[in-house]
């Protein structure tokens, strides 16, 4: 496609120029280069689409980057970005180097708030409004937030503290699914518009401010006031809890009409106080397969624009586990699957069909999942709480307190963990091995592979006392895994057992550490590999396999601050071990978007990595002797 009039668009100012027409020829050129970036890159295309004319709009009506707009999860952040400057570089998305899937203060001011988990945009916003208010600054906030992000709690504390505030704060609600509100009929959509226009706020204002000079004239308006408020409330239900809680509530408005969202947002210019603009919007917008499946869409590998098909479809982890956890639910009626808002994703989608009396979503709500899950386990379920790693960070209180300390059986399958590629900083899974290692009680699973995410569940159920975390990362399983020998659950062994050095490593690592196995048998140079499968607790018996190697290499997919690494150190420290302990793990810092891969290259995990770091011990004792 020749995008005439989005290639000119080098500042959000140059939006401004457009006439309606044009601005409506805009939002489909930036809608063919969505679906054409994201079919080839991959990333998040439903909720994108149905942003676009939002988006066009708001940068049409306020002046980023002194108009701060902060993106709530940022997976609709694209058109953002393809109108704030970064056009000449969109097709670089989620790449190694190339702009980020979701907003990055560091790559433009544009962008004012790291996103990519939900419910933060109202909290965020607040407090840069009331920053704004206390530097007696006349510029605006606008926090975007699907509705999906309005069924976590955090934004309902954010608008219980906003709505008290005199802070120039809009709330855009882009509702693309569940229905906050009803709109009765055609008046009702017509009112909407109305209320909308900024001569609507003008005239009430100067229609109160003309009665408040007659005697009694302050009761009439309040009478008036009070009268419409009926009215109104009679036609939108929810607006009553809006403006409960001190907000000015605006809509519904159509998202895919400009001009009619530029006049809400110049209508909600004139309000002296925090107000929520209630946009609809279609999800998946003008891209056939995705508005019919907008959940499969939501975020999605490379795929075939004439088809929809996804280009790669191997068997996950995440398929694995769903179908494991199928297979135990059709014979023990006491199995429970609870996911927020990751049933897709987490492989829980066949679950949710055969057995859907005992599948929970709790949409948005990660904290409330765990303290859930645990009342489930008291009276005598067995709930599976199926998450991203990146997202059970948010639970590390109700893991310790509803969980552990109530020794409650509760299985966690953390999907997503380790290193996830192109979601970048926000989504990777490197801190779940660190806090779940001080939570007392818990037994950590990392598999390597699908025979032992099987076993490990199966444990989990049947075996193990209280909660437990299976842990595994995104994709699939690589055939050399086969090699491995299992005579217990706790760890499988490869290569030479009299060999000096010995890799120590767990879960996707494993692959590498067998190949890097190979290949300094090949040099001549013995070696063996020690797999961890379960990371917590260590049994005295890796303990005791470690002692006599006279080089121990740990390679470890996660922080080493608190990792697993770490602790078996001190663990080898303390039983006399003397000789060579070498960490290779992430150090203190957060990982940038890049391939799996790529990344495992990047922080010396992968194959070539660990050969490298053998030969050149063997260098250096050569050299010393």
């Amino acid at each position: 496609m020749d995008y005439k009039i989005l290639s000119e668009i080098k500042i959000p100012e140059d939006v401004k120029s457009l006439d309606f027409d044009q601005l409506d020829a805009l939002a489909e050129e930036v809608r063919h280069k969505l679906i054409d970036t994201v079919s080839r890159n991959g990333g998040h295309l439903a909720s994108n689409l149905g942003a676009v004319e939002l988006t066009v709009a708001m940068h049409r009506v306020f002046d980023s980057p002194k108009d701060q707009i902060v993106f709530d999860v940022g997976h609709q952040c694209y058109t953002h970005k393809l109108l704030t400057g970064r056009y000449d570089r969109f097709d670089t998305l989620r790449t190694k180097g190339g702009i980020s899937g979701f907003c990055r203060p560091n790559e433009s001011e544009h962008d004012i708030f790291y996103s990519g988990h939900s419910g933060v945009s109202v909290s965020a916003g607040l407090g840069l409004a009331m920053a704004n208010t206390l530097k007696h600054s006349d510029h605006y906030v606008v926090s975007v937030i699907g509705d999906g992000s309005f069924t976590g709690g955090m934004v309902y504390e954010a608008l219980n503290n906003g709505g008290r505030s005199k802070a120039k704060l809009i709330i855009v609600l882009n509702d693309n699914k569940m229905s906050i509100s009803e709109n009765v009929g055609a008046l009702a959509k017509y009112l909407a518009v109305i209320r909308s226009k900024p001569e609507y706020y003008s005239f009430k204002a100067h229609t109160e401010s003309a009665l408040n000079r007659f005697p009694g004239g302050d009761k009439l308006a309040s009478t008036l006031f009070k009268l419409k408020t009926e009215l109104k409330n009679k036609l939108y239900s929810s607006s009553t809890f809006f403006e409960d809680l001190g907000f000015r509530y605006m809509g519904p408005i159509d998202g895919h009409n400009i001009a009619h969202l530029c006049d809400a947002f110049e209508a909600a210019k004139t309000v002296n106080g925090p107000v929520l603009l209630h946009v609809i919007t279609v999800k998946g917008k003008g891209y056939d397969y995705a508005e019919k499946n907008p959940s499969v869409y939501h975020g999605i590998s490379k795929f075939d624009i004439d088809t929809g098909e996804a280009i790669s479809n191997s068997v996950s982890f995440s398929d694995m586990f769903g179908e494991c956890l199928c297979e135990h639910a059709a014979f023990d009626e006491s199995i429970c699957a609870v996911t927020a808002a990751m049933g897709l994703g987490t492989g829980l989608k066949h679950f949710s069909e055969l057995f859907p009396r005992r599948f929970f979503d709790v949409g948005i709500a990660e904290e409330h999942a765990v303290t859930f899950a645990s009342g489930l386990a008291r009276n005598g379920m067995k709930p599976i709480y199926a998450v991203y790693s990146t997202f059970l960070q948010r639970c590390y209180d109700q893991i310790v307190h509803d969980v552990s300390l109530q020794k409650q059986k509760l299985i966690f399958a953390i999907d997503r963990a380790g290193f996830v590629g192109e979601d970048g900083e926000t989504h990777h899974g490197l801190f779940d091995v660190a806090f779940l290692g001080t939570v007392p009680d818990i037994k950590i699973y990392s598999p390597c592979c699908f025979r032992s995410l099987k076993a490990d569940l199966n444990t989990a159920l049947y075996s193990d006392e209280y909660a437990v975390a299976v842990r595994y990362p995104r994709g699939g399983q690589k055939d050399n895994v086969a090699k491995l020998r299992y005579h217990v659950i706790e760890y499988a062994r490869y290569g030479d057992e009299e060999a000096e050095t010995l890799f120590v490593t767990y879960g996707r690592l494993t692959s590498e550490a067998i190949d890097a196995v190979d290949e300094l048998a090949e040099k001549g140079i013995p070696a063996q590999l020690l797999s961890l499968n379960q990371i917590k607790p260590l049994s005295q018996e890796i303990t005791d396999i470690i002692l006599p190697r006279k080089n121990v290499l740990f390679f470890e997919e996660g922080q080493r601050s608190g990792g697993i690494a770490e602790r078996l150190g001190c663990r080898l420290l303390e039983a006399g071990f003397s000789g060579r302990y070498i960490i290779t793990a992430v150090e203190d810092r957060f990982v940038e978007q890049a391939g799996v891969q790529d990344l495992l290259t990047s922080y010396g995990l992968d194959k070539s990595s660990m050969v490298k770091k053998v030969t050149e011990i063997c260098d250096d004792r050569k050299n010393k002797t």
